[in-house]
């Protein structure tokens, strides 16, 4: 792997600029730069960049820094760059690892340099338009939906009162009912985008609406958090990539943890997922009797709706993968008997 990239690039994304940093595969010193986030300073980027190794042969890293690293990720992947997105805590621990105590963008940046030598993470494929058109949605949809449980609260709070302001009163209920209505659009504008349309998730997303408990909202965040599970090779890595696989918690004589779930992986699609099981467990024929079962054997309601949510993101991988409707009635012995949690 070493041999594969010349050069190896570190990028510490802000807002309105970034830092840059490079080292050649055989020198041993830096070289850096700070530049706008802007579409000339990117040009100029990738000119400065190919002088010193071909595109191909260019490993840039950067963190997922809110949406910021995004315009400049696409520019330097349309530019022919291999482009490496990573998580901010694979940062983090790296920098522990290198017990780098000491923190500033060019430092940062550096520090990306090394793990993008030593680590050499795999490249970052943009995903389709679609992908983060829904990914908007959902989060504005998020947005919306705490605002009106918030608004929601302050009027009960506000109708308990013995002096209450009724033109405070009548303005809650107004607000209310605004938020409301943009949800309603919200949701028709997410069912036009991910259902019709000749986009390559159309499929995926009416396959997985067959699923008895997968509403338009859960089909749209299995979709956008795993990229239609091309993320995730086997049904196994969806669920842990959601954070519903159970994690062993002991070690040694001295622990002795019980298996959890949670605290890790994708929280918005594991959240969905839970919710989802609420349902599935009591609509869903497949996924009832499996409650009803778990129940039986004396596992809790909560240990036994993340079991429901971890085999509806089994079901869900299967289905979108194997391009196939959800069959309440299939038999063990056909292809889908790998979607078993």
């Amino acid at each position: 792997m070493t041999g594969i990239y010349r050069n190896f690039v570190g990028i510490d994304i802000a807002a309105q600029s970034a830092s840059v940093c490079w080292q050649l595969a055989e020198q041993a010193s830096y070289q850096q730069r700070d530049i706008q986030q802007t579409l000339g300073a990117y040009r100029q980027l990738v000119k400065e960049l190919t002088r010193q190794a071909a595109p191909a042969a260019t490993l840039v890293v950067m963190e997922a820094t809110s949406t910021y690293w995004l315009r400049l990720a696409h520019h330097l992947h349309a530019a022919g760059f291999v482009v490496s997105v990573i998580n901010p805590a694979q940062a983090r621990y790296f920098a522990k690892a290198q017990m780098q105590l000491a923190k500033t963008d060019q430092i940062d940046a550096a520090l990306l340099v090394d793990f993008a030598r030593r680590m050499q993470p795999d490249p970052w494929t943009p995903p389709p338009a679609v992908c983060e058109q829904l990914q908007q949605h959902l989060s504005r949809h998020e947005d919306l939906h705490k605002m009106l449980t918030q608004e929601r609260n302050r009027l009960h709070a506000l109708q308990q009162h013995p002096h209450a302001d009724p033109t405070l009163i009548q303005q809650l209920q107004h607000h209310i009912g605004y938020l409301q209505h943009e949800l309603r659009a919200l949701r028709q504008t997410l069912q036009q985008r991910l259902t019709t349309g000749d986009h390559p998730w159309a499929a995926a997303a009416r396959r997985l609406l067959t699923i008895q408990g997968v509403g338009l909202l859960t089909a749209a965040w299995l979709l956008v958090a795993t990229q239609a599970f091309t993320r995730c090779q086997n049904p196994q890595q969806a669920a842990a990539f959601a954070g519903l696989a159970p994690l062993a918690r002991d070690s040694g004589s001295s622990l002795h943890g019980h298996r959890t779930v949670g605290h890790r992986g994708h929280a918005a699609l594991r959240r969905t997922l839970y919710m989802a099981a609420l349902a599935a467990a009591r609509f869903n024929p497949l996924l009832k009797t499996f409650y009803q079962r778990l129940l039986a054997q004396g596992k809790c309601k909560q240990a036994a709706h993340c079991a429901v949510a971890r085999k509806l993101i089994h079901i869900a991988w299967a289905l979108v993968t194997k391009q196939r409707d959800f069959d309440p009635h299939w038999r063990q012995s056909e292809p889908l008997a790998l979607i078993s949690a």
